[in-house]
């Protein structure tokens, strides 16, 4: 570590510097830039480094003051400059684009409540965030309102997302999910089916837009009550119109491109569609002689015709274990109720129940749906209650086990049978976006905000947040357990996913391909350069000045920034300048 020093006129230059080795060469960085400080501090820090005194001893004239974790702000700060995502937010630097790239950094640093994040710009925040982006000391009212011009610019980022990730015949994957809503003031709060499993709150629903890949392109927040298919002629409006896109195949699930909305949303839009079939409409196919179920005795791929779906390519997959387990499904389904059915009856034969009370709990064998597959009765004379199982009816579902039926426009001379699949499949990209926005990654729940566009802003900051992350996991992935190149199907396109040779080597290892780190999960990565510190340097011979610089670089961290593309930020300066008289603000939060 040295301090080299330029002397151009009326302004010297003076650098904290280090060098070291990288394969085989010598090279260096820049740790600090010192031109700020005056000239008898600066020479008293060149004595230091030419004497190598040990850093905070009794004899040392230097002592180690604050100490910030610095790492992660400046890996997630800088992909974000080397993806100008803070050009996508706004073209030029401003107060609010600063606080809005901060509320979705705090995503992925520590997600939390806004007040959390006001906390972490004051004086006692345990990272650099708040000096690398200017914004010390903000109230949290400052952060509402950066919410508030995050969401007006909603329609501008989101349509240049779409020029960067969308193009002219791709596709666009559309999934909808739901998360519960603390609270009942809001007004998209609404009782629905919830996908989280908590029919106890009321909850919203919002719907993603990604490419093909599953990077993030758009967010859209509904009334938790909004059926999937209502939320479609929204999408189609904000491809053709906000976009301008002419040619798109939108790829939605069984349940999100149902027939009325293919014909009056995208048939009217003019896009193509990839979507399946339900399953009344397969077994109906199946009936009618479209295709045998009897002939598929492995993974199997046929193109079928039907009057019924004319003018579209019908593509009828098998996955025998998709029907290994279904069926272990359905005879674990039929034990339970079976079970429930014992003790129903039990308690009717003891006259603890008479048989209204029994007609009444058999109704609610429905739940399982597996009421259709028992058949019971009571004796004539006797009223005694019997049941059996209906084995006709349960090896009439049990012959299209497997089978799902791909549907779709588009020509075959634009997408082969093999490329439909795996379009259709890639609807998993959106569901792992989903998972990485509600667990703690992202931590789109619990949600706290009262007012209706508060929430959309909310679910816009979490979009985001996301779209760095993707962007991060893919740079990042030689040092991370996920799969590095796109993974192949075993058996064809129908098959199930089989991890490439390097991945399972990986998971054998638990190393690096060279073996020198350890693989970790992303939140460990992140934590793991946290360890990278901004760290202050007090002098007694020089009162109120401290001179920041960086810890030193540990291998994780090299080979991180090296992976990113560029080196980490100058530590920035912690303490307040001196002419405030070294003391911390004393502005009160609001």
């Amino acid at each position: 570590m040295h301090i080299t020093s330029t002397f151009a006129r009326k302004s010297p230059c003076h650098l904290l510097r280090e060098s070291y080795w990288h394969n085989g060469k010598v090279k260096k960085r820049t740790l600090a830039n010192l031109s700020a400080l005056p000239q008898p501090l600066i020479d008293l820090l060149k004595a230091a480094l030419d004497r190598q005194l040990p850093l905070g001893s009794s004899g040392s004239p230097a002592q180690v003051g604050r100490v910030r974790q610095h790492g992660a702000v400046s890996a997630l700060l800088g992909l974000a400059h080397s993806l100008r995502f803070d050009r996508l937010l706004f073209h030029k630097p401003c107060r609010q684009r600063s606080l809005a790239l901060a509320l979705i950094l705090a995503r992925l640093l520590k997600p939390g409540a806004k007040l959390r994040l006001e906390r972490e710009l004051g004086p006692t925040g345990q990272t650099t965030l708040a000096p690398l982006l200017d914004i010390a000391d903000t109230p949290v009212d400052d952060l509402y309102e950066a919410m508030d011009w995050l969401l007006q610019r909603q329609p501008a980022i989101e349509r240049k997302l779409a020029q960067r990730h969308l193009c002219e015949g791709g596709l666009a994957l559309y999934d909808l999910s739901s998360s519960y809503f603390e609270g009942s003031r809001c007004a998209l709060a609404r009782r629905g089916y919830s996908r989280d499993h908590r029919s106890d709150r009321p909850q919203i629903t919002y719907g993603l837009l990604c490419n093909a890949d599953g990077c993030p392109v758009a967010v859209e927040v509904f009334p938790g009550n909004s059926a999937d298919p209502a939320t479609l002629s929204a999408q189609v409006n904000k491809l053709r119109q906000r976009f301008g896109l002419q040619r798109l195949a939108v790829v939605g699930d069984r349940g999100m491109l149902a027939q009325t909305r293919i014909a009056a949303d995208l048939g009217a839009a003019d896009l193509d569609w990839i979507t399946a079939l339900r399953h009344d409409s397969i077994r109906k196919l199946a009936e009618q002689g479209c295709f045998q179920p009897s002939l598929f005795d492995t993974h199997g791929l046929a193109s079928i015709t039907s009057q019924d779906y004319p003018d579209e390519r019908l593509l009828v997959c098998y996955n025998p274990l998709v029907a290994a387990e279904r069926r272990r499904k359905r005879m674990d389904l039929l034990a339970s109720t079976e079970a429930d059915l014992a003790l129903m009856a039990s308690s009717y034969a003891v006259g603890k129940i008479d048989r209204d009370e029994l007609n009444r709990r058999l109704g609610t064998l429905r739940r399982r749906k597996m009421g259709k597959h028992l058949q019971w009765s009571f004796d004539e004379h006797s009223e005694a209650f019997s049941s059996t199982r209906n084995e006709e009816s349960i090896a009439a579902e049990g012959r299209l086990d497997g089978f799902y039926i791909v549907r779709t426009s588009l020509a075959e001379q634009d997408l082969d049978d093999a490329g439909v699949v795996r379009a259709y499949k890639s609807l998993a990209r959106v569901e792992r976006a989903f998972r990485s926005l509600k667990t703690n990654g992202l931590r789109v729940r619990p949600i706290c905000h009262w007012k209706a566009e508060r929430v959309r802003a909310h679910l816009l900051l979490c979009m985001l947040a996301y779209y760095l992350e993707w962007h991060l996991r893919h740079q990042l992935a030689p040092l991370l357990f996920s799969e590095e190149g796109e993974p192949q199907h075993a058996g064809g396109p129908v098959g199930p996913l089989q991890r490439s040779a390097a991945a399972q080597r990986k998971d054998c290892t638990r190393q690096t391909e060279d073996g020198s780190l350890p693989l970790q999960s992303l939140a460990d990565l992140l934590a793991g350069l946290g360890t990278l510190s901004a760290v202050e340097l007090q002098y007694e011979q020089v009162p109120g000045y401290a001179v920041p610089t960086l810890s030193q670089l540990e291998p994780l961290h090299e080979r991180v920034f090296e992976l990113l593309g560029f080196q980490p930020h100058p530590a920035p300066a912690l303490s307040p300048p001196p002419d405030s008289g070294g003391a911390e603000s004393t502005k009160a939060p609001t």
